[in-house]
This record gives structure tokens, sequence and C-alpha cells, in this order.
């Protein structure tokens, strides 16, 4: 056989192994191709690739530099650099990229697809949408392209609409199976798309307030990497609302910390129906956590211990598991408690109403996607400032991590984030304040649980839990919502609490 053909051949049968998920296998096949053929393009691009799905970025940027030098004009090669740059969260290097390929070839559908994805984290959804409708036109998977668009729709604050095209994407792998749907994921893994779509369909569910369809849906997240940790291996069934009779159940945290927060209040009704919780949460909320009803032990991730138990549920399965609608949210006025007492004599110093400040959450990966999502949440201290201005109120920042730096220079800004050491520490001053204004951080989940008086400021395509256009929520009494109108403004939005501001610390009598 030529050494052309016998590379061929090995490639060929690399490329089938990678396309099953056996990165590394592929790997070895791939590199004897190229002991064979060293100029095989394709097989500096699919070991870059495979590289990629291993979490060796550096690497796979170098394959595919190898491929580029072979062929300086080769659209796949630019486009798979850029995939590289976005993995990294390098998405203006990654737009260049996709550019340059479609420079090369203006119908690369995969580049013009992958561009669309990269507008979409610039915050540009409805550029995204056009180039997601036109890689459809040029014939990528339309299951794929239909969860993208699903995505860049919730952007746009259009629920209606994702959940539509994702009915459209399920209704597909129904009819072809998940076989060839798949896309691979930053790990090289293949997510099916039916999963993919499953959990699109349930943040659109869910901001709709068809809570129980949502939550079935939300069942899928698991097979997602953007969206959760992988579910733990354990020996014991999970619980999804099966009869209790003393059995215990463990619940853990999966997500953030206002998740566990919003969620930890399901576990009195796990208790009520018959069941011993036992409650694992990070160690930065144990002290908190302590002040929960109906929990009656009480672990930290970081121990790595568990007690005997017989079942298990991740608590953003909860709602799951008790058939929850907005009817039957749990909405206790309070289910956390803290006392103001360590901070009296702070306190005691504070004249007029008393507010808590924060303008900036932090993502919980360095996925991308939740990168982008956590810049369009935050604020900065300056769009915030006007309201520093506000006669007969003090304000305390309750700002933690690097945004807490803008507060270099802040005239009528109380900075006491020295003495917020974990949850409970924030929970005891929150208790003592009259009022938090917060973005959509932990924060605010916080202040709801304890039932003090919050105003939650909202991103235009807001999170699935605060739905559309509502100014309460049934998950927290003491909320109140102020939305953005468009994406970005915040302007508009800190003019209405400024004036809501002003009408609450108005001296009475």
């Amino acid at each position: 056989m030529h050494h052309t053909d016998a590379a061929a051949a090995e490639h060929a049968k690399a490329f089938d192994l990678h396309c099953q998920g056996r990165l590394s296998d592929a790997e070895a096949l791939y590199r004897n191709a190229l002991d064979i053929n060293p100029d095989l393009i394709a097989g500096w691009m699919n070991l870059g690739l495979v590289a990629l799905g291993q979490h060796r970025p550096e690497e796979a940027m170098a394959f595919q530099r190898r491929a580029l030098a072979l062929d300086p004009e080769n659209a796949d090669a630019l486009n798979n650099l850029g995939l590289i740059h976005y993995t990294n969260g390098h998405i203006a290097e990654a737009e260049a990229c996709f550019y340059a390929a479609l420079l090369r070839a203006p119908d690369h559908p995969n580049a013009t697809l992958n561009l669309g994805s990269a507008r979409q984290l610039a915050n540009q959804p409805e550029e995204a949408e056009l180039l997601f409708r036109r890689a459809m036109d040029l014939g990528v998977d339309p299951v794929r392209v239909k969860n993208n668009l699903a995505l860049a729709m919730m952007e746009q604050a259009r629920p209606a609409d994702a959940e539509a095209l994702c009915r459209e994407a399920l209704s597909i792998t129904d009819e072809q199976g998940d076989s060839d749907q798949g896309a691979l994921s930053s790990s090289g893994v293949k997510v099916p798309a039916s999963a993919a779509a499953r959990v699109n369909r349930s943040l659109a569910l869910l901001t709709l307030g068809r809570l129980e369809e949502g939550w079935r849906d939300y069942e899928s997240r698991w097979a997602v990497e953007a969206m959760a940790a992988p579910l733990p291996q354990l020996a014991q069934p999970r619980w999804t609302g099966q009869p209790l009779n003393g059995e215990t159940v463990v619940l853990y945290a999966e997500q953030g910390f206002g998740d566990v927060l919003q969620f930890c209040r399901y576990a009195p009704l796990v208790t009520a129906a018959g069941g011993r919780v036992v409650l694992v949460v990070p160690k930065a909320l144990r002290r908190i956590m302590q002040s929960l009803p109906g929990v009656a032990d009480l672990f930290c991730e970081e121990d790595g211990l568990l007690p005997p138990f017989d079942y298990h549920c991740p608590l953003m399965s909860l709602p799951f598991a008790f058939g929850t609608t907005l009817e039957t949210v749990p909405a206790a006025p309070a289910y956390l408690f803290a006392d103001s007492a360590p901070w009296r004599d702070f306190l005691a110093g504070l004249s007029g109403l008393k507010v808590g400040l924060v303008w900036a959450g932090k993502s919980r990966t360095e996925q991308p996607h939740a990168v982008a999502i956590d810049k369009r949440r935050s604020m900065r201290l300056a769009d915030m400032a006007p309201l520093l201005s506000v006669p007969n109120c003090t304000f305390v920042s309750l700002q933690l991590g690097p945004p807490a730096g803008q507060m270099l220079g802040v005239e009528g800004l109380i900075d006491v984030s020295d003495r917020l050491g974990d949850w409970a520490d924030t929970a005891a001053l929150v208790s003592g304040l009259d009022l938090v204004i917060a973005v959509d951080t932990a924060v605010a989940h916080l202040a709801g649980a304890l039932g003090r008086p919050v105003w939650m400021l909202n991103r235009h395509d807001t999170c699935w839990r605060w739905m559309l256009e509502r100014e309460d929520t049934p998950w927290y009494p003491s909320m109140r919502i102020f939305r953005q109108t468009r994406c970005g403004d915040w302007e508009s939005v800190i003019a209405r609490v400024r004036d809501a501001l002003t009408a609450l610390a108005q001296p009475t009598g």
C-alpha cells in the first residue's frame, strides 16, 4: 500500500474512534497516520481537536498551526483554531479566526455557526440569530442550530420562541434518534442533542411559568456539561418523591451559592414527607444553614464524608420531586434566620435608611457562556453610583471579590468586606439592614431567604427563576424586581430605583 493510502486508512480508523468519543485511541491512530505522512493536513487538524477535547489547548493550537503551515488558506483549520480560542474564552481571537475562515470559504457551514456563537457571547443575540439561520440554510444539523437559536431567543427575552424551537429539535431527534445529532463538547464526549434541547426547553418553560413541565425537562441537565457538575456516583437510589417512613435522604448542592440558598427551602418538606434529612453544602454556607428547619445533620462538601443513608437528591431536583407549580412554590416569609447582634454597634452608628448594595456577581465556572451571563447580570459601581446621593440613607457595601475594588475613592459607601468571612456574617448584617439592593446574585437570594426587603436589579434576558415582566416573584415574598427594558441598559433601571428609594427614605411626619 502506498504510504499516502496507508496514512489515509489509519486516519479513517482514527476518525471513527474520535466520533465515538474514544479520544485516547483516536489520538494514537492519528499519530500513526502522521508518522506515515507528516503532510496529512486533516490528521493535524483532527489531532488538534482530540487535544482540545482532552483539555490540552496549547497542544491543540500547535497542531492546528501545523495544518495551517501546510495550507495557510485552509478554512477548516482556521475554523478549528477559532474553536480553540473560543473554548479558552478568547472570544475576540475566535471571531477573527471564524471571519478569516469565511473570507476564504463564505459558505463554510461550521464557521458560520461558530461565528454566531461568538457574536452571542459578545451580547449580540440578534446578529447571532441571523448567522444561525444562515448556518441552517448551509446545511448544518438542524437540531444543533435550533438549540443555538433557542439560546439566542432566550437572550432576546423571547422564551416562547425558544420553546417552539426546542420542540422542533426534539421532534427531529425523536424521528431520527440521537446517533448523528450530537456535537463534541469541550471534553470531547458527545452530548446528545436531545438532552441539550430538553434543557434549553426547560429554561424556556420555567421562564414562561410552566413549572411542572420545566422541572421534568430540567432533569436532562446532567448530560450537558455546561449546566451541572456530574451527578455523584452513589450506590443508593435517587429520591424522586417516593413515600418516606424515616429513611435518610442526603440533599446536596450542585451549582452556585444562590441555587443552594433558593432551593434549601425544600429540606423541611422532605422532613415533613417522612424523611430524615442530611444536608451537604459548601463550607461557606454551613453556619447559615444551621438555621434551616428540618435538617437532622449538616455536612460540608469539603468534609468528603457521608453518614449511612437510603436516598439522595440534588437540591435543584426537589421541585421536580414535589411537582412544584406556580401555585405551590414553598414561599415562607423566611426560612433562614440570623441575629444582627454581631453588628449591633455598627448598625447603631448608621443614620437614616440602612441600605446594602451589591453591583456584580461572579461566574461559578469558566464556561464562556456562564462568563457572558455574569457580565450581563453585573454592573459597575459607577452605574449604581446615582443611588449614593439619595438623602436620608446610609449605604453599606455587601460586595465581595474583585468588583469590591471599585470602591476605591468612592464616597458615601461603607466597606465592611473585612468582616464578611462567610455567609452567616453577611446574613447577620443583612438582618439588621432596612433594604438590600442587588443585581441577580446570591446576596439577593440570601436577603429573600431571610425575609428582608430586597430590590433585585435584573438583566433584560432574565434568569428563568424571575420569569417575564413581573415585579414580584413567588419565590421570595419580600423581593421587588426592577428589570432592564433593553439589553445592557442599567441607566434607566437605576433611575427607577433612585425614585423608589427617594420615596421610601422620605422622612414621615
